[in-house]
């Protein structure tokens, strides 16, 4: 099978395929392409002259391996596999479906004879908590749906229809979303009820397998109120009285759990606000973004694009997906959309609307910020679909042709 080449990602990783001391582990939400990378990776070492017997990959959701949840299990069926001499290219999929797991990989690793990439869906992979049961080094390799790039290549891919209009097409992915298989279907209803049972995939397999929710129907309307609300800024006080206001009373740790149980499921992003006169981040209020629009679309009737958190979700996940680290800015009484950061040290500012032309005003509130910041980082102002302006260095940018073209910040 011929799979849909995510260059972007494979050029992250390519420089540690024959690499035996480092563990790759591919995350990322459910059903944005981990498996399909991780083939195509298997590919490209097959094309490099690489026998086959000296490739092992193991899809522990498939038929033939599901019965495998013990490290004795999956330890067996690795040597089953592993008589070539040499090094050996070990790939599983779904690895969390193993208990203990990650013992069996750190004996393999110290071999010295195996290559090991990993993918996984379920929380406990995605938390942040695999550092402390992987002794020795691995290397976390982010994935995130469809960027509007890909959308297009993918569709065309798929033999898909592209329409010549960038804009028409922009605005198609902003309300179809990124996920890879939702591309193969036609109709927009059917995208929908893909998405839809992902979301719900997520809760049976990623979340309720991972912890325990005592009730389902509340965790529910928490995760349908912050998919509802991306991208405003908010605090768990405000969330818990509006929440109230509907008719739920939650207690503020139990919310407190339910936002870290989406986050590390990858449904949702937190977006903590920086402050750059002190250097520091501001406590309290955050933004929460989601992995893709797809799941506000897919759970909701409307299909208006309500512009402004849309294009800012857009940029956050755009930013993510290119190795940049993110923020929502303060500047004294202003407001910058996102202050991104690579290495630690250089710094890019970008502001964020549908368009300035809309007023005089309008225009000098999405400068304003900007240009009070008085640092020589690049400072961006994306747009939908405006003339490009040229005002004091700052760089004016149609989100279309950006992220088609693949430019960074």
């Amino acid at each position: 099978m011929k799979y849909f080449k995510r260059e972007s990602y494979l050029q992250k990783i390519r420089g540690f395929y024959d690499e035996a001391e480092i563990i790759k582990v591919i995350t990322g939400v459910r059903r944005c392409g981990k498996s399909s990378l991780m083939q195509t990776i298997a590919d490209e070492i097959s094309e490099k002259g690489i026998a086959q017997e000296n490739i092992i990959y193991l899809n522990l959701d498939k038929r033939g391996y599901r019965s495998v949840k013990s490290p004795e299990q999956l330890e067996k069926i690795i040597d089953e596999n592993s008589k070539a001499s040499g090094l050996k290219y070990l790939f599983i999929d779904e690895v969390q479906n193993v208990k203990d797991f990650e013992e069996v990989l750190n004996e393999y690793r110290d071999d010295g004879e195996f290559s090991i990439f990993i993918t996984g869906s379920n929380s406990y992979l995605l938390s942040g908590e695999l550092i402390t049961k992987l002794t020795g080094r691995y290397i976390e390799f982010e994935m995130f749906p469809l960027n509007f790039n890909e959308y297009i290549e993918m569709k065309k891919f798929f033999k898909k229809n592209v329409s010549a209009n960038l804009l028409e097409e922009f605005d198609n992915y902003l309300i179809e979303g990124g996920f890879p298989k939702a591309i193969q279907f036609d109709s927009i209803q059917d995208k929908r009820t893909y998405i839809s049972s992902v979301i719900s995939e997520i809760f049976e397999k990623d979340i309720k397998r991972r912890v325990k929710i005592k009730n389902t129907s509340v965790f529910n309307k928490v995760q349908q109120y912050l998919i509802n609300n991306f991208g405003s800024t908010t605090s768990l006080t405000n969330m818990l009285s509006d929440l109230e206001k509907s008719g739920m009373k939650i207690k503020r740790e139990t919310l407190n759990r339910y936002i870290k149980i989406l986050c590390d499921s990858k449904v949702l992003y937190e977006c903590e606000r920086f402050d750059l006169k002190s250097r520091k981040s501001i406590s309290g209020e955050k933004k929460y973004y989601l992995s893709d629009l797809g799941f506000y679309y897919a759970t909701n009737t409307d299909n208006r694009i309500n512009y402004g958190p849309v294009m800012e979700n857009l940029t956050y996940v755009y930013a993510r997906g290119n190795n940049y680290s993110v923020s929502v800015g303060r500047i004294g009484k202003f407001e910058c959309d996102f202050i991104l950061r690579k290495n630690n040290s250089d710094y890019s500012y970008i502001q964020v609307c549908m368009t300035m032309m809309a007023s005089t005003e309008t225009e000098e509130r999405e400068y304003k910020p900007l240009e009070t910041i008085k640092d020589n980082f690049p400072k961006y102002i994306l747009t939908r679909s405006d003339p490009i302006q040229h005002r004091n260095g700052i760089i004016h940018k149609n989100m279309p042709e950006l992220m088609k073209n693949g430019e960074l910040f």
